[in-house]
């Protein structure tokens, strides 16, 4: 067996970042997810997790907030083919009624389509299933677990297993998107409706706290600002403030005030500028350098809060060049030194 190095050479070992560890050895697992069913305007984000796999081994393992970064037991699971094959299936049946109700209206679609709209959510149903079951035995083993999408959807039975097992904790969610609506084009599961469904379904989770937020309707708008357990910071108010004279560290410091002791870190690369993510795929002008996103992350470590598991999401690999995934591997990296930094001091 070739002797890890940190300083040399990525070894495409299988694992993420060519690290030498197993599930049995991690500190902390990570569930990669290839689903993209209900993305309705660009598709690919399935393809995500082989992608920051592929691109993880070309990242160097020092980071600044993190001495030996690269002794954090990471460990990702292999990506399964079979849902992948699912995934691809509903996504063919997804698309067909997508341009259908683009053309004829929403009403129609889901009349016409409704056996398949039935077998997406059926299917999005047992993915939401088997994963909070796994998640469960990895929580109950003493393990951190993640979600590496996939579509946003992904992580909800991740979120469901750590409100069965916290009575209380809330949720730092970096997007570009609110996704608190209700059954989006009839999938249930939506990536449109992650937060909504945590919400319904997630009595323990006591906040959830949106930063970026800059592509939004009225009615989520209007939910986040008459539910007690939202709070919303928009990319427009935070670029505003920081016009005259409001630095992000002060903004920074506002967002934790308003999390509780244990955090859940939903990651949407999304929230990201789009430079930094153009195949995403529903990119939004505005948005974060990655760096000001790593800021907050270890902020949240260093205010004695926990960090309890986390999902990166949406990161699509384009046709050409491995940008995405260059990016994904790096927010990814970011994600797992705050996580490692939590779980091990």
């Amino acid at each position: 067996m070739t002797q890890f190095d940190p300083n040399g050479v990525g070894i495409a070992n299988g694992n993420i970042f060519g690290f030498p560890y197993t599930e049995q050895d991690a500190d902390i697992v990570i569930i990669p997810i290839p689903w993209d069913a209900t993305a309705s305007y660009g598709k690919g984000t399935s393809n995500g997790p082989q992608a920051i796999l592929d691109a993880s081994t070309q990242l160097d393992f020092y980071h600044p907030e993190l001495d030996k970064a690269y002794d954090t037991k990471v460990y990702m699971a292999p990506i399964s083919n079979e849902w992948k094959e699912i995934n691809d299936i509903c996504c063919e049946k997804g698309m067909r009624y997508i341009h259908f109700l683009e053309e004829n209206g929403e009403e129609l679609a889901l009349e016409k389509f409704k056996s398949d709209i039935d077998e997406i959510n059926e299917a999005h149903e047992a993915l939401r299933s088997n994963l909070k079951e796994r998640s469960l035995e990895l929580l109950k083993a003493g393990k951190m677990v993640a979600v590496l999408g996939g579509e946003h959807s992904t992580p909800l039975g991740l979120i469901e297993a750590l409100n069965d097992t916290y009575s209380d904790f809330g949720i730092l969610q970096i997007d570009a998107h609110a996704d608190l609506r209700d059954a989006y084009e009839g999938f249930h599961q939506s990536h449109a409706s992650i937060m909504f469904n945590v919400l319904n379904r997630c009595d323990n989770m006591s906040k959830l706290v949106q930063v970026g937020i800059r592509d939004i309707s009225e009615r989520e708008v209007q939910l986040s600002d008459q539910h007690s357990r939202v709070k919303t910071f928009f990319d427009w108010n935070l670029k505003n403030e920081s016009y005259t004279g409001k630095t992000w560290s002060q903004q920074v410091e506002e967002i934790i005030d308003s999390l509780p002791i244990n955090v859940y870190i939903s990651f949407d690369i999304d929230g990201l500028k789009p430079e930094l993510c153009p195949n995403t795929g529903t990119p939004v002008a505005g948005g974060f350098e990655l760096q000001e996103v790593s800021y907050l992350l270890f902020k949240v470590v260093e205010s004695g809060r926990n960090i309890i598991g986390f999902d990166l999401n949406e990161v699509a690999p384009g046709n050409e060049g491995d940008w995405d995934a260059n990016v994904g591997a790096r927010a990814l990296w970011q994600l797992v030194c705050a996580a490692g930094k939590s779980f091990n001091r």
